[in-house]
């Protein structure tokens, strides 16, 4: 079976004098025939390609399923009076809300079973639970299409009633006033931006709710949110650099919302409350210095603009504050630091401290869910590359752990067989780049085994090393699986993140580029054994990689790869490209133009052989649209001079997180996995 031609009709694009030729720029026309025609044909050509490797995909989405406990739940944790945990039966896509009032002997009580909503749906997902303060009615949000646009239902817990008022067009969650009677929310502009706040009352008309606020800067969005001590509700205004905040007594739902600190370009500052102050995380500096990493600040709810504010925990420059959760009786701050996430504990009365101890060479931790203020336990999860998901208490005065639960993994799992560690690799700029690795223990490094390498690499997001019941498929096969810290994450403080954006961007593919060879050298693998895989801005990752380096990888996989970078961020139609200039830089400057320019996968096609590559997108995606992948594929079929493999596969029901059932998506999982294998000769 031949590959599928899509048709070449040239459109110009110019800007600062510069003229791009764009053979592909139809494939943009959502409803149109031949683009629908398209991606079948190339979702057909893949599964013709692929047809030797059925009975692989099969036996790895087993595989990958049979390792799952099918009949689990979550740790309860209590909040207003109730147990709150969710809960999945045997064979069963969807979860299932539950809590018990009290104790858990206490009868249960459905709040939502979403196996029975989702019937007649190829897709579903439900966000934003919230019962009001008198524990009555639910609220959540319903998107049924993968555009990540929902629309906000009502539940009587009492009765079981859904209520007939629908809110439409939201982000999906109601936040409550303390009357149970008034929730705030926000509403998306048609490019998908959450810009305006309204107030809604149960029992009235939503199209008749008055905006309580809009955001007007197309950079940046709006949410709204409580504060754990249920005594505020406040209204966030955030972009990549700054953001500001408005609040109002949870009490007094009509009331007018105060503004905390106005906004300043390169400023951020994040809230929460305790007793009669706001605790505020913040970039704000001294003497005109900014606190990269961050530092925790104090100020009266009176008096909130930055002059009034107290330091608590000063900056440091080797440690960056991530979150704080406040207790009656303690402070809890998750820091970073080298690469790794600390959990320290301060006790209000004698600020006295202590750190937790994780006991591994690379792991991941974060604070979990603490709603309840007077507690002196600190819930928190743990994981590792070799350690499953785990949830632990931590008495704060005792400094007790108590595990209150571990993910099983059926089919006997010893975690004792594998082996996890971190390198570092040199960047060309001579900063130190960390790897994290997990492979089966006895393997050696005479560079024959085969290794997949993983990178994301901005919006400051870390990828922190975590346990994958799905990765054993290819550990028990003989991989080494590899984790590239690169910069444009933050996983080793404010300035990784920094020197990974905007016109420092490119360091992000020269330190992946980095990690790979470094591997190489150090005997993991060899450069017909290594893959790479990405998604999203990963997947922009993969590109420029492979543009820069066509000869490094035996294979990549790109997953809803954003890799039309220029285009896209021209087209301020498109959902989220304004708020993004902040990230890459805005292309109506011809500074950033030129240098988007320089690395935009799609637009750095050349003609030259590429590597065996996997493309996979949705056809609803909402972060990045469907064509960029298709165009992307159609332009390298035009060029690439090589045999080697090129398939996309659109899935036509889903959109940017895949599918939305609990086992689906391992069915797009197990078609990457085989994908590489077949490279190796693995077929069955």
């Amino acid at each position: 079976m031949n590959p599928p031609k899509p048709k070449k009709i040239p459109k110009e694009l110019i800007k600062h004098g510069h003229k791009r030729l764009d053979y592909y720029y139809w494939l943009n026309e959502r409803n149109n025939p031949d683009v629908l025609k398209y991606l079948e044909a190339e979702n057909a050509y893949t599964s013709e390609i692929m047809k030797d490797t059925e009975i692989l995909q099969e036996k790895l989405y087993d595989e990958m399923v049979s390792r799952i406990k099918q009949d689990d739940s979550t740790v309860p944790y209590k909040d207003n009076g109730y147990f709150y945990y969710v809960r999945y039966e045997e064979g069963k896509e969807y979860p299932i809300y539950c809590r018990r009032i009290e104790t858990m002997e206490a009868d249960e009580e459905i709040l939502l079973n979403v196996n029975e909503m989702a019937e007649g749906f190829s897709y579903y997902h439900v966000t934003g639970l919230s019962v009001s303060p008198d524990n009555t009615l639910l609220a959540f949000g319903i998107d049924t299409l993968s555009r990540r646009i929902y629309d906000i239902f009502f539940k009587n817990l009492k009765t079981g009633e859904i209520l007939p008022e629908k809110i439409s067009g939201t982000s999906g969650s109601a936040v409550w006033a303390n009357d149970s009677r008034t929730v705030f929310y926000s509403v998306k502009d048609n490019t998908l931006r959450p810009y305006q706040i309204k107030k809604h009352k149960l029992g009235t008309d939503y199209i008749k709710d008055p905006e309580i606020f809009r955001e007007d800067n197309a950079a940046f969005y709006t949410a709204v949110f409580r504060t754990k001590s249920d005594k505020y509700i406040l209204i966030g205004s955030y972009s990549s650099t700054s953001n500001e905040y408005r609040f109002l007594n949870a009490d007094d739902p009509d009331g007018t919302f105060q503004i905390m600190q106005p906004r300043t370009k390169q400023f951020e500052y994040y809230v929460d409350h305790y007793e009669d102050s706001f605790y505020i995380r913040t970039n704000l500096g001294k003497e005109g210095k900014p606190a990269v990493n961050f530092r925790l600040m104090k100020t009266p709810v009176e008096k909130t603009t930055f002059e009034n504010w107290i330091e608590i925990i000063p900056h440091r420059e080797d440690v960056l504050i991530e979150e704080i959760e406040i207790f009656r009786d303690y402070l809890v701050i998750q820091e970073r630091k080298d690469g790794l996430i600390h959990l320290r504990i301060i006790r209000w009365e004698d600020n006295t401290e202590n750190y937790l101890d994780f006991g591994e060479q690379t792991y991941t931790a974060a604070i979990s869910i603490n709603p309840q203020f007077d507690s002196e336990f600190l819930r928190y999860n743990y994981s590792s590359l070799t350690t499953p998901a785990s949830v632990y208490d931590y008495n704060m005065r005792t400094r007790e752990k108590i595990l209150l639960k571990r993910q099983e993994v059926l089919g006997g799992y010893n975690p004792e067989d594998f082996f996890s560690e971190r390198l570092y690799a040199e960047a060309e700029d001579g900063v130190k780049v960390p790897i994290s690795l997990i492979y089966k223990k006895g393997i050696k490094r005479d560079g024959k085994n085969p290794l997949l390498l993983y990178g994301y690499g901005a919006y400051s997001l870390s990828t922190d090393p975590n346990f994958s019941s799905m990765r054993l498929s290819l550990l028990e096969r003989g991989f080494v699986f590899a984790i590239a810290h690169i910069r444009g994450g933050q996983e080793l403080g404010r300035q990784w993140y920094e020197d990974g954006k905007l016109f420092k961007k490119k360091n992000t593919f020269t330190d992946f580029i980095s990690c790979a060879e470094h591997l190489i050298k150090s005997g993991f693998t060899s450069s017909d054994k290594i893959f790479a895989i990405g998604g999203s801005a990963g997947g922009l990752l993969i590109g420029a990689v492979i543009n820069m380096r066509p000869d490094l990888f035996r294979g990549v996989i790109a997953a809803v790869p954003f890799v039309d970078v220029l285009t896209t961020m021209l087209d301020e139609t498109i959902p989220l490209t304004t708020g993004e200039y902040e990230e890459w830089g805005n292309p109506n400057i011809k500074e950033y133009y030129e240098y988007i320019l320089s690395y935009s996968p799609y637009d750095n096609v050349e003609v030259k052989a590429y590597p065996n590559i996997l493309v996979t997108t949705g056809f609803h995606d909402s972060q990045v649209q469907y064509w960029e992948p298709a165009k992307w594929v159609a332009k390298l079929r035009d060029l690439k001079t090589d045999n080697n493999l090129l398939l996309l596969h659109t899935n036509m029901e889903t959109g940017h997180s895949g599918a939305s059932g609990r086992f689906q998506r391992y069915k797009e999982a197990a078609l990457e996995y085989t994908f590489i294998l077949k490279l190796l000769g693995q077929t069955e």
